[in-house]
């Protein structure tokens, strides 16, 4: 039954409406230039595991440390016994057979040859990142943007007749809602003066956020992410508001007034997401950067990211009470505690026609966490208050893979509950078409 399921939708195309591939790769569809730069230095998930087996981040070109490429590779493959188990070792090893057709498995005697086996093939045209949107099927990618980008490259992509697929860029803001992040007040002084008001005023600074939200809209955006240790919310009124804005602009909060600035933030996005239509995506429950002296010397997303114990329910309360059941709002929560599916988010997700609960996110998209998140959703929610699949990756070639990971397991699990006699055949081989095509759509409003 499975694998029938799995066959009805052998041809779908791939929707990834959230994810960190750059639309530089595309617009410019320039080769890439070696195998360690576009399989290992890149993707944490490796990186990470390397770097708790030994092997300096420096020594995997993290952050463009500078690097041998074969030797990176080399370290890959002298370590790759510890992957096993892992997402990511089905991931590369799907990746190399559907991609390279290398079957050969990656250890210290294999390692020069597979090298040379991509580095070869990547010179050729169906290596480029063009030809490989094509012929992995992909028909939306979206990527993940600073709220100031220019977005040139999505501009280039639009109006180039020669480049069939859909990139569309997502509204990132973080680092501009956040006193505590790195140079905050220059950033936010930078985004005022992008918008239509004069002076560091609260609402000067509101305004240039709607300003660039519509900036995004109109560049094809369809949602606007945001990444959380909490999701805690908080409506204030202008005149508090003010003061925070002000506080935080000279660095003079107290972490408990940072809190309520935050928490104020995440609902005003709320709120200009009812107004502009943008899906609100909240990725809440990581320690951003725990190890300070790796995010020191190689940046974020470096791998240290852990993730910690979430509530939903009382920190969303303010802003469900004010946009819950507004008309068009969609809120796509994710969560790395897994806790968190039975107990609050699919709840909410069952009576909030605004709130969906996102698909396994980072540590959890590996077959027995999918299985597991369904589990868990299914019976209070069902499965169209979910969002689809979220490939969530800069890991450009590990696409297919991580979306043939989820739909292997969602067919697995809709093939359970037909022989349990749960669900009919007709039913699952319908929710089997909507999980991977009618649901991420009708989510992301593609």
């Amino acid at each position: 039954m499975a694998r029938e399921l799995l066959e009805s939708i052998a041809d779908a195309p791939i929707i990834s409406p959230h994810g960190h591939v750059p639309a530089s790769w595309l617009a410019r569809d320039t080769a890439f230039t070696d195998p360690a730069s576009l399989l290992i230095s890149h993707d944490h998930y490796i990186t990470r595991l390397l770097h708790a087996s030994g092997v300096p981040l420096e020594k995997l070109g993290v952050a463009g440390s500078p690097s041998d490429p074969r030797e990176v590779w080399r370290a890959v493959c002298r370590h790759w016994h510890a992957f096993a188990g892992t997402a990511s070792d089905f991931w590369m090893t799907d990746s190399l057979e559907r991609v390279f057709g290398i079957t050969e498995a990656l250890d210290e005697d294999s390692a020069d040859r597979v090298f040379d086996v991509i580095n070869d093939a990547l010179a050729t045209p169906a290596l480029r990142p063009r030809a490989l949107f094509d012929s992995f099927g992909i028909e939306v990618l979206a990527t993940t943007d600073d709220a100031l980008d220019p977005l040139d490259d999505h501009t280039v992509l639009a109006a180039d007749p020669g480049f069939a697929g859909r990139v569309v860029p997502t509204f990132r803001p973080d680092p501009y809602l956040d006193p505590a992040a790195p140079d905050f007040t220059a950033r936010v002084e930078r985004l005022v003066a992008t918008g239509p008001t004069a002076g560091l005023t609260f609402r000067a600074y509101l305004d240039a956020l709607r300003s660039r939200r519509a900036y995004f809209v109109d560049h094809g955006a369809v949602s606007a992410d945001h990444g959380v240790v909490e999701p805690y919310t908080c409506e204030l009124d202008d005149a508090t508001a003010e003061r925070l804005f002000q506080g935080a602009l000279a660095d003079t909060l107290d972490e408990a007034s940072a809190r309520e600035f935050r928490g104020h933030m995440l609902w005003r996005m709320a709120q200009m997401s009812v107004d502009d239509g943008l899906v609100m995506t909240v990725h809440a429950g990581v320690h951003r950067n725990h190890h300070t002296p790796t995010f020191d010397r190689f940046g974020p997303d470096s791998g240290h990211d852990i993730p910690i114990r979430t509530e939903f329910t009382a920190n969303l309360a303010p802003l469900l009470r004010s946009f819950g059941a507004a008309e068009g709002f969609h809120l796509v929560l994710f969560t790395i505690d897994e806790s968190a599916y039975s107990r609050e988010l699919a709840p909410l997700a069952g009576f909030y026609p605004s709130v969906y609960v996102g698909a396994p996110w980072w540590f959890l998209d590996a077959p027995d966490a999918m299985a597991r998140y369904r589990a868990a959703v299914t019976e209070t929610a069902g499965f169209y208050r979910t969002s689809g699949f979220i490939d969530d990756t800069r890991a450009y070639l590990s696409i297919p893979a991580r979306h043939d990971v989820a739909r292997r397991a969602d067919a697995s699990f809709l093939a359970r509950l037909v022989v349990e006699g749960r669900v009919s055949e007709s039913a699952a081989a319908r929710i089997m078409r909507d999980i991977v095509s009618t649901i991420p759509r009708e989510v992301f409003k593609l």
